[in-house]
């Protein structure tokens, strides 16, 4: 699980297309905190602290506490927007986390041990089909990603979601088939080789 943080946050009385304007005018982004049967919070967060939260990475998968006026809340991102030229944060919806919360989140995948895979160490390619794979989990217990160990994988093997061992209450969307995370495939480098494998029993009998 991505380590914790905190933000400062304003709370707003106001909200709309003006209020949020407003809010964007004065250097901060809106957001709202919804969710564990309480009414729906708007609040303004630090316009630096949301563009580097955002940029950085594991922004989706994090738990945050949120200090409103001094009272703080525990918060998942569920959404965010930003401005489709520049890239600027615009608004970000915020879930609350109760002690029961579980939640949907696209969980990222890394590999490890590719120099002990025989198949890509004789030329063939990764073929990532998921960099991403979405999980129900406890809120407080996202995984920060989930690792796939290539070590001893072949040409033409397959790497499903039944071969990852996930954290305790972490468990796939797709429930209804065991779904290709990766594969690894032959590769144009590999033909050369290939050819001369078979070409070498036939320079051996013409020897003969």
């Amino acid at each position: 699980m991505s380590e914790t943080y905190e933000l400062k946050a304003e709370a707003r009385e106001r909200v709309g297309k003006g209020s949020a304007r407003e809010v964007r005018r004065n250097g901060k982004v809106p957001a709202v905190i919804y969710g564990d049967k309480q009414p729906p919070l708007a609040i303004a967060l630090s316009y630096k602290d949301i563009f580097y939260k955002i940029h950085g990475g594991g922004f989706m998968t994090t738990v945050t506490t949120i200090d409103v006026d001094g009272k703080k809340i525990q918060v998942l991102p569920k959404d965010y927007q930003l401005d489709p030229v520049r890239d600027f944060p615009m608004h970000v919806d915020f879930l609350r986390v109760g002690k029961n919360t579980a939640v949907n989140v696209e969980v990222p995948v890394h590999f490890v041990n590719e120099d002990k895979s025989p198949g890509l160490k004789r030329g063939g390619v990764l073929n990532v089909v998921r960099h991403e794979v979405e999980f129900h989990c406890p809120a407080n217990a996202i995984p920060e990603f989930i690792t796939i160990d290539l070590t001893g994988a072949d040409i033409g093997d397959s790497i499903h979601i039944s071969a990852v061992k996930l954290p305790a209450g972490v468990k796939p969307v797709i429930t209804d088939r065991d779904f290709t995370i990766a594969t690894i495939a032959g590769s144009a480098a590999m033909k050369p080789e290939a050819e001369a494998a078979e070409e070498a029993p036939e320079a051996e009998g013409a020897q003969e």
